[in-house]
């Protein structure tokens, strides 16, 4: 293999590899209450709104994380 094939092939790995961890990040959201009383559409959408405002987007994806942490303190998983 020449090493323009190896690192086209590194590069195809890479990339699959970090497509992977985002997709399995993204799936990781809670949506789920501990409280069966809170665990509705409703509550949901107000405490995700409530989050998403906290934590503005942010161009390196910190955000995602943030978000998480805030619905888990409410009581979300």
């Amino acid at each position: 293999m020449t090493l323009t094939k190896l690192g086209k092939h590194l590069t195809k790995i890479t990339m699959t590899l970090l497509v992977g961890s985002f997709l399995m990040g993204c799936s990781s959201y809670p949506d789920v209450n501990t409280d069966p009383a809170k665990n509705n559409k409703v509550t949901f959408q107000r405490d995700a709104l409530d989050c998403a405002q906290s934590y503005p987007d942010s161009g390196s994806g910190v955000h995602v994380k943030q978000r998480i942490a805030c619905m888990n303190l409410k009581g979300w998983h």
